[in-house]
């Protein structure tokens, strides 16, 4: 049974930063897209950023290029978001999530596994 078990999120000042954390198991994620959306109140589920397991390749949202990264940790079965000049608008809830057959890496719909989510909050 795959778990995807989000941590990391809180309150910082615009400005700031946060690294969020997604701890994978229940499965051998070498040949999966892992990705990282975000769900503010009142709005749709979006797309942050994506990166496919076994060659490192990432995607990003254009919101959030330059400031974000993705990263993974093979050993620690771990995907890490790397937040830096955080701005109010990139508040909201965060969720980490996983497919074996993602082509379409943007789309919420195509993954399989959701986290519970982590609260980011950046106030101004």
């Amino acid at each position: 049974q795959v778990q995807l078990v989000e941590s990391g999120g809180g309150l910082v000042q615009a400005g700031g930063s946060l690294r969020l954390s997604c701890a994978a198991s229940g499965r051998t994620f070498s040949s999966y897209a892992m990705g990282w959306f975000r769900q503010a109140p009142g709005k749709e589920r979006e797309f942050v950023a994506t990166i496919r397991w076994s060659i490192g390749r990432t995607y990003y949202a254009d919101s959030v290029k330059g400031r974000f990264t993705i990263s993974r940790d093979n050993d620690k079965n771990t995907v890490y978001l790397q937040m830096i000049s955080l701005k109010p608008e990139d508040t909201a809830v965060y969720y980490c999530a996983a497919g074996p057959r993602v082509i379409a890496i943007t789309r919420p719909d195509e993954f399989d596994y959701w986290g519970q989510g982590t609260q980011v909050t950046v106030s101004s």
